[in-house]
C-alpha cells in the first residue's frame, strides 16, 4: 500500500442493549427506532463523500448501519466477520451491575484492562485487537489512495483509536465512542494516524424521546 487509505470509522447505531447497558458481544442485537433514525443521519451526512467501499461487521446492528450507508452511496456493503465486537462470553447479556455482582474477581480484572484476560471466558484484549486491526490493515490495503467506510463497534473502534494514537491496550480510556459518530483516520503502510475523532454534529436535536416506539 503505496498511498494513504482514508477511513472512515463508524460505531453502529444504538440498540435497546446499549440504552439498557447490556454487554452485547457477538450476540446479535438489532437496531433500536433511535438507531435507525441515527443510521439515516449518518447516511445523510456522508452522502456526498467519494467512498470506494462499505465495509462492516455481519451482525445486524453493524449491518443495518452500514446498509443505510450503502443506500446513500449506491454501494454494496461488504461483510467481514473480522469486524464483529469482542466476544464476552458468559458476560453476553448481563448489565455491568449483574457482572459486578456475579463475578466481582472478573469483573475486577476487566475493568483494569488486563490484556491477556479472556472476560467472560471470550477473547482476551490482545487477541481481539489483533484480529481488529488485521480486518482496518487488509481493508485498507484493497483502496490506496481512496476512501473507505469501516462500520463496527464500539470495542473495535477503541482498539483502532488506540492504534492511531499510540496508546496501551491496558490504559484507561478517556476518549468517547459515540453510537453513529463519524471518526477518520488515515491507514498507511506505517500504520494508522489520528484525523478527526466523535464527529457527532448530523445527530444534533435527535432524541429517543423523538422517536417512535
Amino acid at each position: 500500500m503505496d498511498e494513504a487509505t482514508r477511513v472512515i470509522l463508524i460505531r453502529h447505531g444504538e440498540t435497546a442493549w446499549n440504552r439498557a447497558t447490556r454487554i452485547q458481544g457477538h450476540t446479535d442485537i438489532p437496531l433500536s427506532p433511535l438507531g435507525l433514525a441515527q443510521a439515516a443521519k449518518l447516511a445523510e451526512a456522508l452522502a456526498e463523500e467519494p467512498l470506494a467501499a462499505i465495509y462492516s461487521s455481519d451482525l445486524s446492528r453493524a449491518r443495518q448501519t452500514a446498509e443505510a450507508l450503502a443506500g446513500a452511496q449506491g454501494l454494496p456493503v461488504l461483510f467481514d466477520t473480522a469486524l464483529r465486537e469482542r466476544a464476552f462470553g458468559r458476560f453476553e447479556g448481563l448489565s455491568w451491575q449483574e457482572i459486578d455482582e456475579g463475578y466481582p474477581d472478573d469483573a475486577a480484572r476487566w475493568r483494569r484492562r488486563e490484556p491477556d484476560f479472556q472476560v467472560g471466558g471470550g477473547e482476551s484484549l490482545n487477541v481481539f485487537s489483533a484480529r481488529c486491526l488485521q480486518a482496518a490493515r487488509r481493508a485498507a490495503a484493497a483502496h490506496p489512495g481512496r476512501s473507505i467506510a469501516l462500520v463496527a463497534h464500539g470495542g473495535v473502534l477503541d482498539c483502532l483509536y488506540r492504534a492511531a494514537t499510540r496508546v496501551a491496550l491496558d490504559a484507561p480510556r478517556s476518549w468517547q465512542l459515540g453510537n453513529a459518530t463519524i471518526n477518520r483516520v488515515l491507514a498507511t503502510p506505517d500504520g494508522f494516524t489520528l484525523i478527526g475523532w466523535n464527529d457527532d454534529r448530523h445527530l444534533a436535536g435527535l432524541s429517543v424521546d423523538d422517536i417512535a416506539a
